[in-house]
């Protein structure tokens, strides 16, 4: 039997096991009629006990807007005495309790509701027995404990939680929510944490998106799809979201928008992506020209795996693409001396040119890339240029800019160039120029890396071409024609890229007019110039924070081009002190701004600007080497991020570290000083979290509140959820609510 949560107080599910019974209790619901006012409770402090939660696992079945899901934790006791695991974990407001299932030695023994105060005494009276109980209490706020004992020395238990909801869709996205992160209260780090969603869609499915997390998305056809995620390790884990759009028609777009301050511009994220199965449209044809460094540098594996590389990628040429390719070292050598089909012949042909490739000489990278976009004359054709090296130009044309500006003038049909930068020696701002200049992408191999791997994923996903010279319009209901461009603005990526079959359009932006609007997608298929509209609002104001992650993408993609334009640019000091605002205020920590996760280091100090001019200044003054390697890997983390991290610090770590476990959200961090909670940033400074919007003068006059008295009730209560998750510290929070500041102390101290 089910109750929702929205209409009635779930209070407790316990399973009962009665000594040399072995079939549980008859099961009944009993549920609290009437309006309840729901207190937070004082969250158990841990026991010393030595235990370790070995897995939390959780399955959805998504079948069109009904989630089933199951949520199975396991314990383990890894010390000498027999113990009582308790963890905290939440479930959505909405959802319907189907069940509660100890698993001991293998036998499922399912649960059964009833009063709390017979529940826990019945609970009690087992635990006397040392029997197998396990007891779910709904402890206010959407957040349920579960308790299981006994669990001897060396042994697991396993408990499961089964659910339903019906998930919200707005503007064609349905919303799953999986508040994983108030796991977090249990103190204890989980081992594995694995999720797995799944979607069966009665509609087409078109756009697939995780806000939260780097989740693995298949798409086997149009009407399934499925998401998987593992993390290691986890202390402290991001509630996982995953919106997904249906849609008729071969290209389906979704976009979300927030607006917190309806007198300042607001946010916009649009999705974009194709049909799986294209049964009348086909890829268009396309142009490649592949670049190969061959100098003495790339001698040894290098050379091997460029030459795997290679003949892959010559494999996967269609029948109506065109091709040729470049290989360099002192001198400049061609295949042929035109462009070729890729038929059987002449793909057989190149193959033995790669296997003729040996290192040796020096590197002509001016050279090389006129005579490969020089062979691009077709504007009619999506071209593309894969441009490989391992070092810096140590023949002909050395200066990086003047090499970018032959390379400019050289592409004379808009082809979009992939640089592949192999080892710690490549010059990583000359190929992020390269890139840039021709609406393309930098990669960055690091030494102990598969080349054949790196070259081979990229080609896989631009192999299919659907849209290319995309442009985007928005046409308002109440905007003068004249000014509709101007109402969308600081869009990112600034150039769109091409669209990709399996592949999505992620482009963010700012928004200054509100209401109806109609969003169109322009793009070239072949010769035909195609068009895809569709209606939407722009929110006028955003009245809860469930769509924030929009800004805090934007911020992320935002801070990504303003440490581009300093590294190809220049020093600048007002991109610089934006950098620093940007910081600050969504918690994302750089090596130019590192300083702000130092314990001592006021937020509001005078000179955080002077202190990231000096860093960016020396920093990006590397070119080459570990250093400039990481530091132009990771800034193309954030130029084009997707998901959107609890905390993103640096340290004193390379930022390709940072991008590689903040932004994909799964690498454990070890005395974290930056936190993400909702829509605000906790700095943690002189032994308490402060939220970063609290000024200096706002914390002269904080009110100090001690968790779980009277006033805290009172606080919790006018403010509803948003308290809650504010506080799921064990040191004082310093926060702003509202218009007042509080201090708010753990009870105890002092």
């Amino acid at each position: 039997m089910q109750r929702n949560l929205g209409g009635w107080v779930f209070t407790l599910l316990v399973l009962a096991i009665v000594a040399g019974a072995a079939q549980p209790l008859a099961a009944q619901v009993i549920v609290v009629e009437g309006d309840v006012v729901v207190r937070p409770r004082p969250i158990p402090r841990p026991v010393p006990a030595q235990y370790r939660i070995h897995s939390v696992d959780v399955n959805a079945t998504i079948r069109d807007q009904i989630a089933s899901v199951q949520i199975s934790q396991t314990f383990e006791n890894i010390g000498s005495r027999t113990l009582e695991a308790r963890i905290l974990f939440p479930l959505p407001t909405d959802a319907a309790i189907d069940s509660l299932t100890l698993i001991v030695d293998g036998k499922e023994l399912p649960g059964r509701l009833m009063k709390k105060a017979d529940a826990r005494r019945i609970y009690e009276s087992i635990v006397r027995r040392r029997q197998d109980p396990a007891l779910l209490e709904y402890m206010g706020q959407g957040l349920f404990q579960t308790r299981v004992f006994p669990i001897p020395p060396g042994v697991k238990r396993r408990v499961e939680i089964r659910y339903s909801q019906l998930l919200r869709k707005e503007n064609g996205l349905i919303d799953l929510r999986l508040p994983i992160g108030t796991l977090k209260h249990s103190h204890r780090p989980i081992g594995t944490l694995s999720i797995n969603v799944r979607i069966n869609s009665s509609s087409p499915i078109k756009t697939v998106f995780s806000p939260s997390h780097s989740v693995d998305i298949k798409r086997p056809d149009d009407n399934h799809a499925t998401g998987k995620l593992t993390l290691k390790n986890v202390t402290t884990p991001d509630d996982l979201r995953l919106l997904y759009g249906t849609r008729d028609g071969l290209v389906g777009m979704n976009l979300v928008s927030y607006r917190p301050d309806p007198k300042q511009d607001g946010y916009f994220l649009l999705l974009a992506s194709p049909q799986v199965k294209l049964n009348k449209t086909k890829p268009a044809p396309k142009t490649v020209v592949f670049v190969i460094d061959r100098s003495g540098s790339m001698n040894g594996k290098k050379i091997e795996q460029a030459r795997e590389a290679l003949k892959y990628l010559i494999g996967r040429l269609g029948p109506r693409d065109t091709f040729n390719i470049v290989a360099y070292d002192t001198q400049v050598e061609s295949f042929r001396p035109e462009l070729q089909r890729a038929d059987e012949k002449t793909r057989k042909a190149a193959l033995g040119f790669a296997d003729g490739l040996f290192a040796g000489g020096s590197t002509n990278i001016d050279g090389a890339l006129t005579t490969a976009l020089g062979m691009l004359v077709d504007k009619k054709r999506s071209s593309y240029v894969l441009f490989l090296t391992d070092g810096l130009p140590t023949v002909g044309e050395r200066n990086e800019l003047k090499i970018a500006a032959h390379a400019r003038a050289a592409n004379t049909v808009n082809a979009r160039m992939y640089s592949f930068g192999v080892g710690f020696d490549v010059n990583g701002r000359l190929l992020d120029r390269l890139s840039r200049d021709h609406r393309g992408q930098s990669v960055y191999v690091r030494p102990n890396e598969d080349i054949e791997v790196q070259v081979s994923k990229l080609f896989d996903r631009i192999g299919a071409p659907l849209l290319t010279n995309l442009s985007v319009g928005f046409e308002f209901d109440e905007v003068a024609r004249a000014d509709a461009a101007a109402a969308i603005s600081r869009t990112y990526p600034r150039e769109l890229t091409d669209l990709f079959r399996g592949e999505q359009l992620v482009w963010v932006g700012r928004y200054r007019s509100s209401g109806r609007v109609k969003v169109t997608l322009e793009g070239t298929n072949g010769d035909q110039r195609m068009s895809f509209s569709f209606a939407t609002t722009l929110a006028k104001s955003s009245r809860d924070e469930s769509k924030g992650f929009v800004e805090k993408l934007w911020a992320l993609r935002r801070i990504g081009e303003i440490i581009d334009d300093l590294d190809l640019n220049g020093t600048n000091q007002e991109l610089i002190d934006e950098l620093v605002r940007l910081s600050i205020a969504h918690g994302v920590m750089t090596p130019y701004t590192s300083f702000l996760a130092d314990e001592n280091t006021s937020l509001a100090a005078l000179d955080n600007g002077k202190r990231a001019r000096v860093t960016v200044t020396r920093e990006l003054a590397l070119t080459s080497g570990r250093a400039g390697f990481a530091q132009r890997d990771a800034k193309g983390k954030f130029q084009q991020a997707t998901t959107v991290p609890s905390a993103v610090q640096a340290g004193g770590r390379p930022l390709s570290d940072v991008a590689d476990g903040g932004l994909g959200g799964g690498r454990p961090q070890k005395n974290v000083t930056v936190r993400n909670i909702g829509q605000k940033s906790f700095f943690r400074k002189q032994n308490q979290w402060r939220d970063s919007a609290v000024t200096v003068e706002q914390e002269k006059r904080a009110i100090r509140v001690t968790q779980y008295s009277k006033t805290y009730f009172d606080l919790a209560a006018a403010h509803s959820g948003t308290l809650a998750k504010y506080l799921a510290f064990s040191e004082p929070v310093l926060v702003n609510l509202g218009n007042q500041t509080y201090l708010i102390e753990p009870s105890g101290s002092k």
